[in-house]
């Protein structure tokens, strides 16, 4: 739904992201996904909110991914930001280094309200955070 002013993030869990795609519930979002890497893929999301300024809060849900920590590194992130690096402050994660520009982080920190439903993989509990 291009109007929706919402995404969801289901880190590792596909078959979390399929209930979704599959129910009335992906009308909500402006865009369903996954998140595997603590880099590439946080770049991706961090680019895709900066040209995408409808969106003002991305639902963070489904399992974490193992070994890589993607969705403890986005929510470092949108904590702590970067260093001159380019490293994810206070990041746990094996390879937290992003491309994104400081400005777009900046972006992400201030205008995004990210939502921290690590570890829930019950569609009825994350609808309750839609609306």
């Amino acid at each position: 739904n291009p109007d929706s002013s919402i995404a969801i993030c289901t880190l590792s869990s596909i078959d979390l992201l399929k209930k979704i795609s599959n129910s009335e519930l992906l009308n909500q979002f402006s865009i369903a996904g996954r998140l595997l890497s603590e880099n590439k893929g946080i770049d991706s999301i961090i680019k895709y909110l900066n040209q995408n300024k409808k969106v003002k809060t991305v639902i963070v849900c489904g399992k974490e991914v193992w070994g890589h920590k993607a969705g403890h590194s986005l929510f470092k992130l949108y904590e702590n930001g970067i260093d001159d690096h380019g490293r994810i402050v206070n990041s746990i994660s094996p390879d937290p280094f992003l491309t994104t520009t400081k400005s777009e982080i900046n972006y992400f920190q201030n205008e995004i309200n990210l939502v921290n439903l690590i570890n829930e993989t019950n569609i009825e509990t994350i609808k309750k955070y839609v609306n």
